[in-house]
């Protein structure tokens, strides 16, 4: 067994243990890194718990049912990424951060990837994949053209205001939520984020992505500022599909309340 293997395995055994005592109990699996096989020391551990009985999302019964599969020491509850049937744990004694997602069969029809089954009754996991198709959300060109330049002329507001961590929030947030996500698609992997940017993205696209990370300095946010727009505006161009709607008004017009910063 690799080393970094060994947290995680001996926290899936203890998990199944208690878990297929459990009549309601369906089936359990794990997604994530665990299922692309690029685990390592750093990573976390996205599971699936499956169950008949509807535990999510109420928290003290996600919480204790999670309690029961290891030392936890910390929870709480994914609203803020809008999943109320996912619980953030974190186990000792190895500080493993583990998210636990509580369906039920027939919510486990509408998944975002297929998961490694790690145990299961009846087969009802693996009948469930192979009826149904994964679908990962898809990039959202139009919407995010439709509020890219109201975001570029906010950030610029602030800007010329000197709020400059404002600025700075918004730089972070374009390059999660529409600069990662497109040079993902560029590279040809699923639009997350940043994840992993340092080992998907080429060196010249992680350099014009560093152009955008600011200092709480005007000229600095300036600068930053422009790059995005340019980043956004190239990679628009190349990927975007036939039936998008440039708002060329909107860009011709936020380039040059930007320019006369």
């Amino acid at each position: 067994m690799q080393p970094h293997l060994q947290p995680f395995r001996l926290f899936i055994t203890k998990a199944i243990e208690h878990i297929e005592q459990d009549p309601d109990a369906v089936g359990l699996a794990a997604g994530g890194s665990w299922a692309s096989g690029e685990v390592d020391a750093y990573s976390d551990l996205d599971l699936v718990l499956v169950t008949n009985r509807k535990i999510a999302p109420e928290l003290d019964q996600m919480q204790a049912y999670a309690a029961n599969l290891g030392a936890m020491i910390a929870s709480f509850r994914g609203d803020h990424v809008g999943e109320p049937r996912l619980l953030i744990t974190l186990y000792a004694p190895s500080l493993l951060h583990v998210d636990i997602k509580f369906l039920t069969p027939d919510e486990f029809y509408n998944r975002v990837e297929d998961p490694i089954v790690l145990w299961e009754r009846d087969q009802t996991l693996t009948t469930i994949i192979q009826q149904s198709t994964a679908q990962y959300p898809p990039f959202d060109f139009q919407w995010v053209e439709d509020r890219f330049w109201i975001w570029a002329h906010y950030a610029a507001l602030k800007v010329g205001r000197g709020e400059y961590f404002e600025a700075i929030d918004f730089l972070a947030f374009v390059r999660n939520a529409v600069l990662g996500p497109m040079l993902h698609l560029k590279n040809s992997s699923l639009p997350r984020g940043v994840r992993r940017a340092e080992t998907t993205f080429g060196m010249a696209e992680l350099t014009q992505l560093r152009k955008t990370v600011a200092m709480p300095d005007r000229d600095v946010l300036v600068s930053s500022l422009w790059e995005a727009i340019y980043l956004y505006e190239s990679l628009r161009d190349a990927l975007a599909p036939e039936n998008f709607r440039k708002n060329s008004t909107a860009q011709a017009a936020v380039s040059k309340y930007v320019a006369s910063l």
